[in-house]
């Protein structure tokens, strides 16, 4: 039987898209590597609701592996819960995206080809919510966006990346006849270490003999090829098998020739009247030129210009002898007469047409108005409503008025036509009145006549004086008919049987140019242009420009005829050179490229862009797939410009840091599921998208640019030619630079062929004659070889005349290094200055060091040009010298210029860090084992790994050690990883070797000692010992890294936290619940905050003689001693942190701990380890209840909690204060079923007392008064009443603090009387308690109230319900306040859940806050649901902020937003941050919000459609906090912010019920989906 082979490793990059559907990458531009074997896959990562999820679909346009791509055809995918996975399916009914709230789908796409792909979405917007009924939106598309694959290009049966290219161009007609002159260049190409030739245009050539001037597209040159393609085909074969180089050719798509032969047969290809009768009056123009141009003689105007003010006499001439003879007016204005007699022969019929809007959409408010109109509103009605051709010109007086529309405002202004004897308006009367109008329609025709003539005579005066006068023109001299004064901007085809056969006025087409700044995605030619009417275009006369309209339907010859030529080209040749790329639309070269690809999958595509602007590069990139775009180093103007474009394409810096860091990256193993139909990978390797920039093709220089003897001094071609191959890009030169041709070829005119003396030799990696091709084959080599190894990482220094470069693998760290002497004009030859080389930690091997002297005499160069049949080199010499110092030291290599190193001097050394060559590789090594060494780590272990602020950190150490600080940054947030995680991430993922903690790094490895020996120490303490482990292994990976230059530390150090990290996540994740594990990213951030938040400290814990881990209410601030365990605090954050987490064991001993110490029938909201309880909150035992309630129902057997038995703190039903140690305390015992009914009974009983130790020991800032807690029954509605106006029992508790103020003792927020959520927590309670006891798991029935009277909990429930929206809803409708218990004086806002009943203060109760949510979440029956819908909706729009609720309504007089605790003013309302609850914005009422908000929004929603829009607009509104958890240092969501979401200095960072609510969020939801599920099943 065979064995089935291992299961392939998986790669995967990670494209999340936003909840708009765009990619969330950096720069958002995607470009992938070639394809592979086997294919990688781009796994869309969509959010479970987002937006794009309503009735949402991905289509993209990838092709599956052996399918032809077709641009228009669009696959779509939806998402298969079966597999877990997103799949693509093929003839099923719903291809819908189907939301899940909890989760991030993905779409696995395997990329099997190169080229440029598109992805966009399809959905059905989301509508802003309301709690009216809506119409779903109709079904809407994304933009669309674009993934580049680059193609995989193979030479010798060996990949060889774009990057490791280098491209050599020739100009094909100089090369000679094949095969025996091409044969000898291209063995010189191969032999110099060039591995692509670049090759012109190879097709037969129009009369100019310019190569981009194509005379037939399909036929190649036969004076170069005498065998047509049978000589392609061999020279092909050829270059890859002797001679080791690819093909690449330019294609020229958007102009041909002016003497093709076929525009004869099919002039519709070319832009002519016919075709586009915009151009008529641009004809016409040009036509009078030519003709003026021949009569100048005739007119007595000089033919030969001497001088400006002879161009001016001709200016003069062509003002009247053209531009005036050809009344040129006349395309731009109405012929009043015509048009006049029109309409007023369509008003004398009666025929009129009034325009849809009619006269309503021109600002009146009736027919008289339009009487008393002026007359250019009379023109702008017209203009506006009834005028043909006013975007374009066309014939003469193309532009005309629709005669009905004319009439009718002729009729509103004049009346009806009557015959004048019944005394009506004449018909002269009319045609007076409209020839106004029109006259008035004329006036801004005119004034774009005057301006476009007058840029007529500015670009003919400019462009004459050029080719004429200028010295730096061509100076053309005589005018002939020959050489007329301006090129023509129209090819006239000749008249023969062919034309003949056509209208005369297609026979003028239009020639192709360029003009300066102008719109690459606009056609010049087409009908919004004017550029050939005003003379903008700088015209190639010898091209004919080409005529695609807009798709193979508008020209089929045309589309079909360049296809069958791009599919000639691409047969052949690996790589295109787009020519005029920025020119040619982009659809058609998206076309042609389709067609290409569908010859040669891997293709590379090559442009030059001369759009004007990065961000149209990058269009025609992204939609063209263009593999690179082409730059030249010849472009700089001094050293240090070139130092910065070889900085720019030289790669990332050294000592980069890696991206490819995905949290949570443990993949579940999918080997029961599967990928779009293929059998599921065993191991993935998850991968960011990398930020791109376009990448370049770095020429030295180009075949129509100026060669270094030219432009700078003929020595700097060897400096530039290797700094140019010192990037990490792809790479090119040109026929003559290495030879040191004496200036640039002239590829029009010249007629000479190539000669290069490395033609003629063996090329040997040497000095000697005839240039610097022995040299440049070492650097040919060395680029090919560092770009096929990913040698991507490069140091730029400049010094003066002076740059050097090192690049280096990024983990092998062997590099070359490069010191380059630049030859800039105006340097003489001196050597210079460079100051010592050192490269620390690392050793170097000279290759050789070579300095090039060129002959530039005047009389050498001239002896060269005159040659008449070949093209030469200046007589050259590179020689090596012995000017550079190497000195080897124990920590560095020193290199030092010593003696003569001239301009035009380089040295090369290779080199290599000996503390960096690990067995493994280092990389691997210290990315290795991590999962193995955290992978027993608990909980706790992990809180301390990961987590602890400063206060726990010197509270657990005794004070020995706290977090670390960064010099020049400051200290970290946390001493664990976290802490240096959060700022190592940024500075990986802005790689930002600059940061101060990298300088830190550089200067020594104190970072590296903190962080393994606060681990070693605490491995130590009995406690962790599972910490030995990841001890261990940081202690391991950090002295690998330790003996490495200081340079690389930084990456390194980044590579350690970045995997420690990651493996303690994961381990987190592992340990947490099912739902956390397969949950999407922003619960899984909220889950990982009950590990940092739940810790051991020594001032604190849950019992006063045991210490156990501690839940802390928020970090810093509450951290440590009494401040750290509040009983409020906790109980509103369990259910989320630890319930919801999975955490059962936790949740279940912070419940005993706070039932252990229950008083007064209340937990404390102080806990202090139970040594020191305060009595003082009145809700915290509601929450408290809850979440005993929610463990029953949560945890597997929870309701075995309820038989638990807790030792007391305090004796049961008795109020006396004793110390912890008393013999009374913990002597007696009670089950969370006698809690439960303690508190009841309690509560129903009524409370009253003093606060044990009241005084100023105990609250400084309280009054006498507020120490007294009354708590008692309303039994008429059954809700609870207590507090007073001098304390502040619920969790508005912010006391006056101010003496200044006056607010000292008085509370922010007292809140006595009803407040809105106890209510709604002693109903949940009370209907809990009534349902176990019915179901025999609660002994008791109800209570005793303080009269001996015996209720129920059913009965206190039912007097809750009956009485709740009576007492607590404020109707919309003020008719309906009488039916509830309302003061219509004091209401501020309807539709509204009063915070409080019956308080001290009356306005109070009617204050708009979030509190009611919290009632709607825990007892929702007590709510109407239209009633509780439109009070959220409400809430939504006024309190909600980006992440968290205001406190307070704005429209509120006591509304102040800004907290500020230290601020001590006069201000009673702001004063010691007595606002802390009056209006800043906390974040954990936004989860009972958005739980309440879904639970509401889901009753009245009956399709599956509409519930999805449930969760949509959660998600949607859940967008602050997720940006704010993973922007947030502290890795948490913090406690409140000002106004708006704006920072709030004095909030605890990272508060545990902030995340905590969040979780419950995703529990309900996951209930409410499985409780749909049910309904839909049933």
């Amino acid at each position: 039987m065979a064995t089935s082979a291992p299961a392939a490793s998986h790669e995967v990059y990670l494209l999340p898209l936003t909840d708009s559907g765009a990619p969330d990458v950096p720069g958002g531009y995607i470009y992938l590597p070639a394809p592979s074997s086997p294919a990688y896959v781009v796994r869309f990562a969509i959010e479970g609701t987002s937006s794009i999820c309503r009735k949402g679909s991905l289509w993209c346009n990838v092709p599956e592996d052996g399918e032809t791509f077709q641009r228009d055809s669009y696959r779509e995918y939806k998402y298969s819960p079966k597999y877990s996975v997103l799949v693509r399916m093929r003839l099923i009914e719903d291809f819908r995206l189907h939301p899940d709230f909890s989760q991030t789908l993905e779409i696995d796409v395997p990329i099997t080809s190169a080229g440029a792909f598109a992805f966009y979405t399809t959905y059905s917007p989301l509508p802003d919510f309301t709690s009216d009924d809506v119409a779903t939106p109709r079904i809407t598309q994304t933009p669309t966006y674009y993934i580049d694959v680059s193609p995989k290009l193979i030479l010798n049966k060996e990949p060889l990346p774009l990057d490791a290219l280098s491209i050599f161009s020739v100009i094909s007609k100089f090369m000679g006849k094949y095969p025996d002159d091409w044969e000898k260049h291209l063995k010189g190409i191969g032999q110099r270490g060039y591995n692509m030739v670049h090759f012109t245009p190879l097709m037969e050539r129009g009369d100019s003999n310019s190569p981009y001037s194509i005379y037939n597209q399909l036929e190649f040159d036969s004076l170069c090829f005498p065998n047509g393609e049978k000589d392609i085909v061999t020279m092909v074969e050829s270059m890859e098998r002797n001679h080791g180089l690819l093909g690449l050719t330019d294609v020229v798509w958007n102009h041909t020739a002016n003497n093709s032969k076929w525009l004869e047969e099919h002039p519709e290809a070319g832009y002519n009247v016919e075709t586009a009768p915009w151009l008529e009056s641009a004809l016409e123009l040009d036509s009078a030129l030519l003709k003026f141009s021949n009569n100048l003689r005739g007119i007595g105007l000089p033919t030969t210009l001497a001088s400006v003010d002879d161009l001016l006499r001709i200016m003069d001439g062509i003002k009247t002898h053209v531009v005036g003879a050809l009344r040129l007016w006349e395309y731009y204005v109405v012929d009043v007469e015509r048009d006049a007699e029109a309409v007023v022969g369509k008003w004398v019929k009666g025929s009129t047409t009034l325009p849809k809007s009619g006269f309503v959409g021109s600002g009146v408010g009736g027919l008289e108005g339009v009487q008393d109109w002026s007359l250019k509103q009379q023109a702008d009605f017209i203009l506006e409503k009834g005028f043909i051709g006013a975007d374009e010109l066309g014939s003469r007086y193309h532009r005309h008025v629709d005669p009905e529309v004319g009439a009718a405002l002729l009729t509103i202004l004049c009346g009806h036509h009557n015959t004048e004897d019944h005394g009506g308006p004449s018909e002269a009367t009319a045609s007076k009145a409209i020839m106004r109008v029109l006259d008035e329609i004329n006036l801004p025709f005119y004034r774009e006549y005057d301006a476009d003539t007058a840029e007529i005579m500015e670009q003919l005066f400019n462009r004459i004086k050029y080719v004429r006068l200028d010295e730096h023109g061509p100076k053309l001299g005589a005018i002939t008919r020959e050489s007329p004064l301006i090129e023509s901007y129209f090819t006239r085809l000749p008249l023969n049987s062919t034309t003949k056969k056509h209208d005369r006025k297609s026979l003028a087409l239009v020639n192709n140019g360029w003009i300066w700044a102008a719109d690459a995605m606009k056609d010049n030619a087409g009908p919004t242009s004017r550029a050939y009417l005003r003379r903008e275009v700088i015209v190639w006369s010898d091209c004919v420009k080409l005529r695609y309209g807009k798709g193979p339907q508008d020209n089929p010859f045309l589309w079909e005829f360049m296809a069958k030529y791009t599919r000639l080209m691409a047969k052949y040749f690996a790589g295109f050179r787009i020519d005029n790329c920025h020119s040619t639309p982009l659809h058609v070269a998206e076309h042609l490229l389709d067609e290409a690809r569908k010859v040669r999958p891997n293709l590379a595509v090559f442009a030059e862009l001369f759009t004007g602007s990065e961000e149209m590069d990058f269009v025609f990139v992204e939609r063209l797939g263009l593999s690179a775009l082409i730059r030249e180093a010849m472009q700089a103007w001094s050293t240090g410009e070139l130092s910065r474009l070889v900085h720019r394409h030289g790669g990332r810096p050294i000592g980069s840091f890696e991206i490819d860091e995905v949290s949570g990256n443990k993949r579940k193993n999918l080997s029961n599921g599967h990928i779009n139909g293929e059998e599921g990978f065993k191991h993935e390797v998850v991968r960011k998208i990398k930020q791109s920039p376009v990448h370049a093709l770095f020429m030295d220089c180009t075949h129509d640019n100026e060669v270094p003897a030219q432009k700078r001094d003929a020595r700097d071609t060897l400096p530039n030619a290797a700094l140019v191959n010192m990037c990490a890009s792809a790479t090119g030169s040109v026929m003559g630079y290495d030879e040191i041709y004496p200036k640039l070829v002239d590829l029009v005119h010249e007629k000479r062929l190539y000669t290069s003396p490395f033609s003629d030799r063996e090329v040997e990696i040497c000095g000697g004659e005839g240039g610097i091709g022995g040299i440049k084959k070492l650097l040919n080599q060395i680029h090919s070889m560092m770009g096929k190894d990913g040698y991507d990482e490069t140091h730029v220094h400049h010094e003066g005349e002076y740059v050097t470069v090192h690049r280096m693998h990024p983990k092998t760290r062997k590099g070359f290094f490069l010191i380059a002497h630049t030859a800039f004009p105006g340097y003489g030859n001196s050597t210079g200055s460079l100051s010592p080389v050192h490269l620390t930690g690392t050793k170097a091997k000279a290759l050789g060091s070579w300095s090039l002297e060129v002959d530039t005499r005047e009389d050498i160069k001239q002896i060269i040009l005159a040659d008449k049949t070949s093209l030469k080199g200046l007589p050259s010499r590179v020689s090596e010298i012995t000017s550079v110092i190497m000195e080897d030291q124990a920590d560095a290599t020193i290199l030092t210029i010593q003696g003569e190193f001239a301009p035009g001097s380089i040295a090369l050394y290779e080199t290599w860090i000996p503390s960096a060559e690990h067995s493994d590789g280092l990389d691997k090594f210290v990315t290795s084992g991590a999962e193995n060494a955290f992978g027993s780590l608990s909980l706790v272990d992990l809180n301390f790994v990961l987590y602890r602020c400063d206060a726990e950190e010197r509270d657990f150490s005794g004070g020995r050690d706290g977090v670390y600080s960064i010099p020049n940054y400051g200290p970290l947030v946390y001493a664990g990883l976290q802490g240096w995680w959060s700022v190592v991430r940024n500075i990986i993922h802005d790689n930002d070797l600059g940061h101060p903690l990298c300088n830190h790094l550089r200067d020594g490895q104190w970072s590296l000692d903190y962080v393994a020996g606060r681990l070693e120490r605490l491995a130590k303490d009995r406690g962790f010992h599972t910490c030995l482990r990841p001890t261990e292994w940081l202690v391991e990976r950090f002295a690998a890294i330790r003996k490495i230059p200081s340079f690389l530390l930084p990456r390194y150090f980044a590579l350690v936290i970045q995997t420690a990290y990651n493996a303690a996540w994961d381990r987190g994740m592992e340990l947490l619940s099912h739902d956390v594990q397969h949950g999407q990213l922003f619960l899984q951030q909220l889950s990982m905050v009950s590990i940092q938040q739940t810790g051991y400290v020594k001032s604190s814990s849950l019992w006063p003689t045991k210490s156990v881990p501690c839940l802390a209410a928020g970090l810093p601030h509450f951290s440590t001693d009494w401040a750290r365990c509040w009983g409020r605090d906790v109980f509103i954050s369990l259910k989320g942190l630890f319930l919801g987490t999975g955490r059962y064991e936790d949740a279940k001993e912070h419940i005993l701990a706070f039932a252990s110490v229950l008083k007064h029938g209340m937990i404390p909201n102080l806990l202090s380890a139970g040594k020191l309880p305060r009595y003082n909150s009145r809700d915290s035992i509601w929450f408290f209840l809850q979440n005993i309630q929610d463990y029953t129902k949560m945890v597997p057997n929870g309701l075995a909690i309820l038989k638990e038995k807790v030792k007391r703190r305090f004796l049961p039903y008795d109020d006396t204060y004793f110390e912890f140690d008393d013999p009374r305390a913990y002597s007696k015992s009670s089950t969370i079923t006698d809690i439960i009914q303690e508190t009841l009974q309690r509560h129903a009983s009524g409370l009253s007392f003093r606060e044990a130790n009241a005084g100023v020991n105990l609250d400084m800032q309280m009054k006498s008064e507020g120490f007294q807690i009354d708590v008692k029954v309303d039994w008429e509605t059954g809700i609870i009443f207590g507090g007073n106006q001098d304390n502040c029992g619920t969790w508005m508790d912010k006391m006056g603090e101010s003496d200044k103020a006056g607010s000292k003792g008085v509370p922010g927020t007292p809140r006595d009387g009803a407040a809105v959520e106890i209510t709604g927590l002693v109903y949940s309670t009370l209907t809990w308690v009534a349902k176990l006891h019915r179901e025999g798991r609660y002994q008791f029935d109800g209570i005793m109230t303080s009269s001996h009277d015996k209720i129920s909990f059913e009965n206190w429930a039912s007097r809750i319900q009956r009485s709740f929206e009576r007492c607590y809803y404020v109707p919309l409708d003020p008719k309906e306040d009488q039916d509830f218990d309302v003061n219509s004086k004091i209401v501020n806002r309807r539709g509204i859940y009063k915070d409080l009943y019956r308080s001290g203060k009356e306005y109070e109760d009617y204050q708009f806050r979030p509190n009611f949510p919290i009632a709607m979440t825990v007892a929702p029956d007590l709510f109407t649901p239209s009633r509780a819908l439109q009070a959220l909706e409400l809430a939504d729009s006024v309190l909600r902020g980006p992440t968290g609720m205001a406190t307070l309504d704005p429209a509120d007089l006591n509304y102040r937003p800004y907290y500020n605790n230290s601020e001590d003013s006069t201000d009673f309302a702001t004063s010691k941050g007595r606002n802390y609850h009056q209006g800043p914005e906390w974040l954990w009422p936004t989860g009972f919000f958005l739980r309440a908000l879904l639970k509401f929004d889901i009753m009245r929603r009956k399709s599956t459609e509409e519930r999805t829009e449930a969760f949509q607009q959660i998600t949607r509104r859940l967008q602050g906090c997720k940006q704010a958890i993973t922007e947030s240092p502290w890795a948490g969501l913090t406690e409140l912010t000002q106004k708006n979401g704006e920072f709030c200095a004095d909030s605890s960072p990272t508060q545990a019920w902030s995340a905590g609510c969040l979780i419950d969020l995703f529990y309900d939801a996951k209930e409410l989906e499985i409780e749909l599920s049910k309904a839909r099943a049933q």
